[in-house]
């Protein structure tokens, strides 16, 4: 199962959030290549008591991949995450050299 993910953009930086529950955020791997983002992790099956079966059951378990591709490269090494009520939010530091430079313009 794919998490649905949501993205901000600024001048600066983006920020990706992505929803989670259930997952244990040590086994929540994040990795950034270039311009692509990656979140890979496994959610683990409810135990069911003895005597219990599911009535319905929704929520997927097992490995997932989502790879996210960004409108810029970003700083990999400043990227900070955050897993709070479920939530996974990834914030990424636009790459310096990636920022747009303004040009000065000289009169003769």
């Amino acid at each position: 199962e794919v998490p649905p993910v949501n993205a901000w953009v600024g001048e600066a930086d983006i920020v990706v959030t992505a929803e989670l529950p259930g997952v244990d955020p040590e086994k929540i791997d994040i990795s950034v290549v270039g311009d692509t983002l990656t979140i890979s992790g496994a959610r683990e099956a409810e135990t069911l008591k003895v005597g219990e079966s599911y009535h319905r059951q929704e929520r997927n378990h097992g490995r997932f991949t989502r790879s996210l591709q960004l409108p810029f490269h970003v700083e990999a090494g400043k990227v900070e995450a955050k897993y709070e009520k479920g939530v996974l939010r990834i914030e990424l530091p636009r790459a310096e050299a990636d920022k747009p430079k303004k040009i000065a313009v000289s009169c003769k």
